[in-house]
């Protein structure tokens, strides 16, 4: 979605991001990296700059389902910035990138000091809630096929890229459903020319046919992001950082 950088650490201004710089450090995020576990209290506050995080809700009779994306568009923490230190949620990297992360204690001073930083956060925290929020109405209305199609396409947002380096057993868990089921419609999407699919691999061909297929459950929280992503990016801020 963004050639470059995280979207809200570009987009602050000086004084915002002279509050975070000091205590911000470059990390790798390899596959299966837990940026924040169950129930337990978070550590750090993660700004991606490439790759895909994933938000995890889970029952140990029920399993797991994912609720929610975050790439280079936004962050980790939301728990955090909303005064709490931890959620009954999981956030893991889907797709291995890197980032930056500062502590939890480090990112309540900065917020605690600067209002417009606040601000900022809060206005993604929206977004990313408006995506739970249809995240939930597609698992409870989509069919299969429609959900698959709106997962590819926000896996694709995020990762600027047609190939995506997916395995069945990691579109299983994020859509909730038996692998065999996932299977099953990845080849049928095959079939039809929207996708191809390797070994951890898919590849988008069609992405206006998986819009098609997606129909209504795909959009509404993109516009809102792109609403977002619009408004910080209006006077982007000349302080790109080095580490």
């Amino acid at each position: 979605m963004y050639a470059c950088g995280n979207l809200l650490l570009d987009a602050l201004s000086p004084q915002d991001i002279a509050l975070l710089r000091p205590s911000l450090e470059a990390v790798d995020l390899p596959f299966r990296h837990v940026m924040e576990d169950t129930n337990k209290a978070i550590e750090h506050v993660y700004f991606m700059e490439a790759g895909v995080a994933s938000m995890v809700a889970s029952a140990h009779r029920d399993g797991e389902i994912e609720v929610g994306l975050i790439g280079a568009e936004g962050m980790s923490g939301i728990a955090v910035l909303m005064g709490k230190d931890r959620s009954p949620n999981k956030t893991w990297v889907q797709i291995a990138g890197c980032g930056h992360r500062i502590s939890a204690d480090e990112f309540r001073r900065a917020i605690d000091t600067s209002r417009t930083l606040q601000r900022a956060l809060l206005k993604y925290a929206h977004s990313f809630l408006l995506l739970t929020t249809h995240t939930a109405f597609a698992n409870g209305r989509g069919r299969l096929e429609q959900r698959l199609a709106r997962w590819l396409l926000m896996v694709q947002d995020r990762v600027g890229s047609c190939e995506l380096r997916l395995s069945h057993e990691l579109v299983s868990i994020a859509l909730g459903v038996r692998r065999a089921g996932v299977t099953t419609a990845i080849g049928a999407f095959e079939d039809r020319g929207l996708i191809r699919h390797g070994r951890s691999c898919i590849s988008v061909v069609d992405r206006n046919g998986l819009e098609e297929v997606a129909g209504t459950f795909y959009g509404t929280a993109e516009k809102e992001l792109r609403r977002f992503a619009a408004s910080l990016m209006q006077n982007p801020q000349p302080h790109r950082f080095k580490d």
